[in-house]
């Protein structure tokens, strides 16, 4: 299974602002510190946001910062609310599948799909950035100049 972007990013996005401590990056530092376009990274920062995992203050001051919500949460929870609950191959499409009334592919695609989201559940993002993830992060997110 292949994940939406828009999730690959979330997860990113809680996984780097896991580790930030006291800093409080900008949706802007944390676009750039992943070298993805800031218009989607924003999108992305207000569902999370939405989805009370974490805070966005603007201006002077403000910034990103991890809600205790968004450091519990499961993984499997999140892959869920940014992949949405439809169909692994889509059977409606533009071209109907004929087998469409009595696929069995259906089925086992959509249970396959719920091991993978269930296998995610236990995870939190405080477990995926424990060590030696976590310190390897900080690194990242430091950039070359070793600035946050």
């Amino acid at each position: 299974m292949r994940l939406l972007r828009s999730t690959d990013l979330a997860l990113r996005v809680l996984m780097r602002l896991a580790v930030a401590g006291e800093s409080t990056p900008t949706t802007r530092d944390v676009a750039a510190g992943m070298d993805v376009p800031y218009t989607h990274l924003a999108k992305v920062v207000a569902e999370l946001q939405h989805r009370g995992l974490l805070d966005a203050r603007r201006g002077r001051g403000g910034g990103l910062t991890l809600t205790e919500r968004g450091r519990t949460a499961s993984v499997g929870a999140v892959a869920r609310a940014f992949e949405g609950d439809g169909d692994v191959v889509d059977c409606e499409g533009p071209t109907p599948c004929p087998l469409n009334s009595a696929c069995r592919l259906r089925g086992a695609l959509r249970r396959a799909q719920e091991a993978f989201f269930a296998s995610l559940d236990p995870i939190t993002v405080a477990d995926i950035v424990a060590e030696p993830t976590g310190a390897l992060l900080l690194g990242i997110s430091r950039g070359p100049a070793g600035h946050a």
